[in-house]
């Protein structure tokens, strides 16, 4: 008797593949697409020097749609994957479905409507509100509500969280311990635009105090496909003090998140987030990244995203078993059927090396030494470029270490072990990654 996994692989074509975006996100995608044996030809645009390793990279933008849709004619795409967010808010799935040319290409990632759940807060958390999925309390205000918007705060209890409602790059998310401190936020975000037209609604929470992770779906908008959990590490500092970053750094499985707790968060957010969707009208084919705040045992939403987070990516690819290529293709044709995903035992853990002056100014073009030393890790490239027979650096975040283990620890171990091994100038890490979850492994 076939099983589902089977009866794909004897029916489906050989396919060829374009995966959009060029981050540590996407190679470790890439990386996992590569070992499908349902791939035929796998492009990456613009991708790195280390998707360069598993597939052939286009010159093209993320978001150059025009040029997007001719390398889907040229190269006779079958199945297109949205790494990043921006092509999805900006509406890359109606552009390529509303052309002949195109239309019957399948799509990973959300139209514009479900784009929304990570294109605007404010809309999310009216979302979440509606449909009875648990989170924070808040209020949204405007610049010509910014008085309204400092009684709110009033209000709450310190620290503060404020945010701004559109995509600001991972940086639109302030907490604040001082109310005076928070007022001048305010105005900053409202009045004087710091994150540009981002900020011109902003979302006040309440701040809640737990433990975060990120839980992860996979949906054709009628059923879905749990993936692993991950933790991620977005402060610059160790013991997670001072500036927000992209992440510096993730672990998977959270070891809190049991059954039992995994199980809350299916019935109590995943569920009514795609029954949501469905009531709204909104047709959804993708990944829901969840990100959650575990308190006292009770998991909240702090924030939705419509992709696959990065770098949480690079610690569960390596935990998928499963043939992704084959799931990608049944989700992308509404054919989802089985919620069966196999996984590996082993805990992963990604240390994220970054350039000096991440996540402020920082320089680019170093040249990375020692990559072909390492041994017991995997490298995902993020900010690279092959220049010449050299690897150099062209953005902050630059790559992750990522390593297997019989315990988190294990793989934390390993990961610092392999991480001396690398060298480019001013290069920087967190010493402490899983530093809060020593005590639960």
């Amino acid at each position: 008797m076939l099983t589902f996994a089977r009866l794909v692989r004897k029916t489906m074509k050989k396919l060829n593949v374009l995966l959009l975006g060029g981050g540590g996100r996407e190679h470790a995608i890439a990386w996992k697409l590569a070992q499908s044996e349902s791939l035929n030809q796998l492009y990456i645009a613009p991708g790195n020097g280390g998707t360069a390793e598993v597939g052939t990279n286009l010159e093209i933008g993320e978001t150059n749609f025009p040029e997007i849709k001719r390398a889907i004619i040229d190269n006779q795409i079958d199945l297109l994957i949205v790494g990043p967010e921006a092509p999805l808010v900006k509406g890359i799935r109606e552009y390529i479905e509303s052309d002949v040319d195109t239309e019957n290409v399948r799509i990973i990632g959300p139209g514009r409507a479900g784009a929304q759940l990570e294109g605007s807060k404010s809309f999310s958390k009216e979302f979440m509100a509606k449909h009875g999925i648990p989170t924070a309390k808040y209020g949204v205000f405007n610049s010509t509500e910014l008085e309204e918007a400092k009684d709110f705060l009033h209000k709450m209890n310190p620290p503060f969280v404020l945010k701004a409602d559109g995509l600001a790059g991972g940086k639109g998310v302030l907490i604040i311990e001082s109310l005076k401190e928070a007022h001048l936020a305010l105005e900053d975000m409202l009045v004087k635009s710091k994150f540009g037209s981002a900020s011109e609604t902003v979302v006040v929470e309440e701040f809640l105090d737990g433990i975060e992770l990120s839980a992860f779906v996979l949906t054709d908008g009628k059923t879905f496909v749990n993936l692993p959990s991950a933790k991620d590490y977005k402060r610059i500092g160790e013991g997670d003090i001072g500036l927000n970053t992209g992440g510096m750094g993730s672990i998977s499985p959270v070891p809190f998140a049991d059954e039992a707790f995994l199980k809350k968060v299916e019935e109590r957010i995943t569920k009514p987030t795609i029954a949501g969707l469905q009531t709204d009208g909104i047709a959804y084919n993708g990944f829901v990244f969840i990100g959650l705040m575990n308190v006292k045992g009770d998991p909240l939403v702090i924030e939705y995203n419509v992709r696959m987070g990065d770098p949480e990516t690079e610690s569960i690819m390596p935990r998928i078993k499963s043939d992704l290529l084959e799931i990608l293709w049944s989700c992308g044709g509404e054919e989802l059927v089985s919620k069966d995903l196999e996984v590996y035992p082993q805990a992963v853990a990604s240390l994220m090396l970054v350039s000096g002056g991440y996540p402020e100014a920082y320089e680019k073009g170093k040249t990375i030494l020692g990559l072909d030393q390492i041994q017991h890790s995997l490298i995902f490239q993020a900010g690279t470029k092959n220049d010449g027979s050299n690897i150099t650096t062209t953005g902050g975040r630059v790559l992750t270490v990522t390593s297997y283990g019989e315990t988190l620890q294990q793989a934390l171990t390993t990961s610092y072990s392999e991480a001396s091994k690398i060298y480019f100038e001013k290069m920087f890490y967190r010493k402490d990654i899983g530093f809060d979850l020593k005590r639960l492994v």
